[in-house]
């Protein structure tokens, strides 16, 4: 039997453990106590988030998402630029709160963070040179390939049976085809459109193969073991669908008036709702 003084100890002990597991667990009220956001974007990653030429400042679709969701929330935010294989590590280690950039759900990932609600469905697509007879993504099973590293563009090429050729960014993905370094190159819709009206003014010019490689819901990353922070961030992406901020971001950045001339048909609508096959 335990002496009253060991057993109080005990009972302290855990107290103590359980008040530090609460603290722990509730991020979104550290959130509101220090007043901001640590928003993790793309590093250099337009129309997502890139520098701006001229301030430096950090510019884009994401960007002004995380701003969105900062002032629904009553704080301030601050922006992380972030390489695309950092993007699940930084959140989960809890270097940043929220990852919003281009984030695509995957099994793996969902393992290791939570996901929001998504707010648009992406497609992986696939640009080859136009003299390319290829017009579907089989012709290109077993070739080599170039994407970013640890992206959803990678996970595609690798399901199509090609061979990737991986790189921190876009444009070193995009010259390893004009160097003849890989056949073609993937990334999400807006990236490829990009640098296939890129390709038509110099260089070798490019062609977009209508086929998608693969489909995947985009969603905000968080710590796993967040519920409020979670149900949070639902809600808030759900009533910046409703009010029409997002589709006026997504105007802003990726509209009729920009050079992708992107509308934006998705609604926020929970992941389980979706008919869709997650990839590994």
């Amino acid at each position: 039997m335990l002496s009253r003084t060991t057993a109080h100890l005990l009972l302290v002990a855990v107290s103590i453990s359980s008040i530090s597991y609460a603290a722990r667990a509730d991020q979104l009220q550290d959130i509101l106590q220090r007043k901001e956001l640590r928003c993790g974007t793309f590093a250099d990653v337009p129309p997502f988030a890139a520098p701006d030429p001229k301030t430096r400042d950090m510019v884009g679709f994401d960007v002004d998402l995380c701003g969105a969701i900062a002032k629904a929330l009553g704080v301030t935010a601050k922006i992380t630029p972030l390489s695309v294989d950092a993007r699940v590590p930084e959140v989960k280690l809890g270097h940043v709160d929220i990852t919003v950039a281009n984030l695509a759900y995957t099994l793996s990932r969902a393992e290791q963070i939570q996901f929001s609600d998504p707010y648009y469905i992406a497609k992986e697509m696939l640009a080859v040179k136009a003299s390319d007879p290829g017009t579907k993504k089989a012709d290109f099973t077993g070739k080599r390939l170039s994407s970013t590293k640890g992206s959803t563009s990678e996970l595609s090429i690798k399901l199509n049976g090609s061979d990737p050729l991986t790189f921190q960014d876009t444009g070193s993905a995009f010259m390893a085809v004009q160097q003849n370094k890989a056949v073609g190159m993937v990334a999400n819709t807006m990236t490829i459109t990009k640098l296939v009206n890129q390709s038509k003014t110099g260089g070798v010019e490019l062609k977009m193969i209508d086929e998608p490689m693969i489909l995947q819901p985009i969603g905000i990353g968080m710590k796993k073991d967040e519920p409020a922070l979670l149900a949070k961030v639902n809600a808030t992406l759900l009533a910046l669908d409703s009010s029409g901020e997002i589709n006026r971001i997504w105007d802003k950045w990726l509209g009729a008036g920009t050079e992708y001339k992107m509308v934006r048909t998705d609604k926020v609508v929970p992941i389980g709702e979706l008919k869709f096959t997650p990839i590994p």
